[in-house]
């Protein structure tokens, strides 16, 4: 007689922490998707609508240049969630999948600073109940993942497995510059992202900001007083995305073994991120140099990092090759 499986279908998926984490990655990959694309439709979420008391059409009669730099902030901020979360679902299916104590710590860090981020609405006054009720439907799946997986662990996870180094890298090595470039460049994102979260919290535009829409600070609030407020939300949620994005990054690079997959994850969120945050300002002809020029330099940066890498990541070895 065959001996019958009677677990539930739920009990199965969600059994173990790991597979909650990777779902909370998709999650945030198909949020992405969605900010970008009803970005590229061109109108305001519900709720945008409802608290400003116009749509995108109506705005774009005063200022279409301020329709457009709304949705360059939010298809960048549909860049950086596709990003976080392609970079949590390799973390989870990879690192963690394989016991890895430094990932587990990655994931805490990274999430409670991600989702902490939400509350630079503090600093704008204006509350998001989409971004809301999405991050509180959201954070108890991602921390159930963190506290099963912490407890499939046989040793607890140390926090001082995020301070070893996996590989001892020789930084005069061809192998050895490209980590160097990829050390740099998370740590430029993840200033980077503080820098705008900090701004999207304070004074909002930067003197570029206020050339491409040729405005000055006081007409926003003759337009409508709750547009500034909105923006200041874009922004600061945009700064909180890639901070947390750089801080990942740089732990991936510090404790992640080099493999193929490794590599592959890096160009993948890497170019979403630049593409999505530098294409756009293509799209609305925002071509500030001086505004654009950081992230010119960090994209140059990484892909010299991934190129000066992709032999020694991609060879399969059990030990990243330094002398490359």
């Amino acid at each position: 007689m065959n001996k019958a499986d009677q677990r539930g279908i739920f009990e199965t998926l969600f059994s173990e922490g790991k597979n909650l984490l990777t779902f909370t990655g998709i999650i945030l990959v198909f949020s992405g998707v969605f900010v970008t694309v009803q970005s590229f439709i061109g109108e305001f979420l519900p709720h945008d609508t409802s608290y400003l008391g116009m749509d995108a059409q109506t705005l774009g009669k005063v200022n279409q240049n301020i329709v457009n730099f709304m949705f360059h902030d939010r298809i960048s901020f549909g860049g950086t969630l596709i990003s976080i979360g392609a970079l949590y679902i390799w973390l989870s299916e990879f690192p963690l999948r394989l016991k890895q104590e430094w990932a587990w710590w990655v994931f805490f860090i990274s999430g409670l600073l991600g989702f902490a981020s939400f509350l630079t609405y503090l600093g704008y006054g204006y509350f998001d109940s989409y971004h809301g009720y999405a991050s509180l439907l959201l954070i108890p799946v991602f921390y159930l993942g963190l506290y099963k997986s912490y407890q499939s662990f046989d040793k607890k996870p140390s926090f001082n497995s995020l301070k070893s180094t996996t590989n001892k890298i020789d930084f005069k090595s061809k192998t050895g510059i490209g980590f160097l470039f990829l050390y740099i460049t998370s740590i430029g994102i993840t200033l980077g992202g503080l820098v705008i979260m900090i701004v999207g919290m304070t004074f909002v535009y930067v003197p570029q900001d206020l050339e491409y829409m040729t405005m000055c600070t006081g007409d926003f609030v003759e337009i409508n007083p709750r547009l500034t407020p909105l923006i200041a939300h874009d922004r600061a949620s945009f700064g909180g995305g890639l901070f947390s994005i750089g801080l990942t990054i740089f732990f991936i690079i510090k404790s992640g073994t080099p493999t193929k997959n490794l590599w592959q994850i890096l160009l993948l969120s890497l170019s979403v991120g630049f593409i999505s945050g530098i294409g756009v300002h293509f799209l609305i002809d925002y071509l500030s140099f001086t505004h654009l020029a950081p992230a010119y330099l960090g994209a140059i940066m990484a892909f010299i990092g991934l190129i000066l890498t992709h032999q020694s990541m991609t060879q399969n070895n059990d030990r990243l090759e330094t002398n490359n």
